[in-house]
């Protein structure tokens, strides 16, 4: 295997022996000076092929700790659960626990409240919750509330689930474009869809519009916090709202003040950046 691009010490871009491209995950494998060639394969623990652009630009922004992490933890999932995980899941799994350290440190009195139906419905994904937020722990002395536990396990739930049921995808599709589209009138701005950014929010309105389908939508008691952004930021609050009642008409349910908080944490992100 060539190895071709550092990302960072353990994660390089590479080129199998077909010259397709690739990211390999690999203890000290972005170290030596590039290109080179990779002989001894046992260095690598992980190999993603035809990644989005969007996840190049996660692999910069996030800790290496964090996706040693975040790797660790799903390599555990794939023992434990019997069916296939989504291939980007060490992704979005690494995203989650930056944003969930991230609004900690930020937000010290932002409550969330763990599930116990989530812990009956789905056991097996709650166990990995919590052996993630253990590593957490151990790994970055950073303790992360027990909400946190519920959180990942859905993330499992959902990693399962987008390779197996794909029936609604079309709809759900649809119902971003549009959300997008209420984004963009709502600032007067043109969206950048390749941006990672957007990405990211994209894959949070996918998790919100499956949450509502599931019932499952957060209710976490954060009433102080979402006043002050909906008077800090009342575009974003405007905007959240239109994109609720948008996807209230679409799926018949409305959203709680939680999930409003998250979409203008979201807006306000992809609008700054967009700027």
């Amino acid at each position: 295997m060539k190895v071709v691009k550092k990302i960072n010490n353990n994660v390089a871009v590479c080129q199998d022996a077909n010259g397709n491209e690739l990211v390999a995950f690999g203890i000290g494998i972005g170290f030596p000076k590039m290109p080179y060639e990779l002989n001894d394969l046992s260095k690598i623990s992980m190999t993603f092929y035809q990644l989005n652009a969007h996840y190049y630009q996660l692999l910069s922004e996030i800790p290496q700790a964090i996706f040693d992490i975040s790797a660790e933890i799903v390599k555990l999932a794939q023992i434990k659960l019997s069916k296939n995980l989504n291939p980007n899941m060490v992704f979005s799994l690494a995203d989650h626990l930056q944003f969930a350290i991230t609004r900690m440190k930020k937000f010290k009195d932002m409550k969330l409240i763990f599930s116990y139906d989530i812990q009956q419905l789905y056991p097996r994904e709650t166990e990995l919750g919590q052996s993630a937020i253990e590593l957490v722990q151990k790994k970055l002395f950073i303790t992360l509330p027990d909400s946190e536990i519920t959180t990942i396990a859905m993330h499992f739930v959902n990693a399962q689930e987008e390779i197996e049921v794909n029936e609604n995808e079309p709809n759900v599709d649809e119902l971003i474009d549009l959300c997008s589209a209420l984004i963009e009138d709502s600032f007067q701005t043109q969206l950048n869809k390749n941006d990672f950014h957007y990405n990211r929010f994209v894959m949070h309105l996918r998790y919100y519009i499956k949450r509502i389908q599931q019932e499952e939508q957060f209710i976490d008691s954060n009433e102080p916090l979402f006043e002050t952004m909906k008077e800090n930021s009342p575009k974003a609050y405007e905007c959240s709202i239109a994109i609720a009642e948008l996807i209230q008409q679409t799926l018949k349910v409305k959203s709680t003040d939680d999930e409003l908080l998250y979409l203008m944490i979201h807006i306000n992100r992809i609008i700054k950046n967009n700027q």
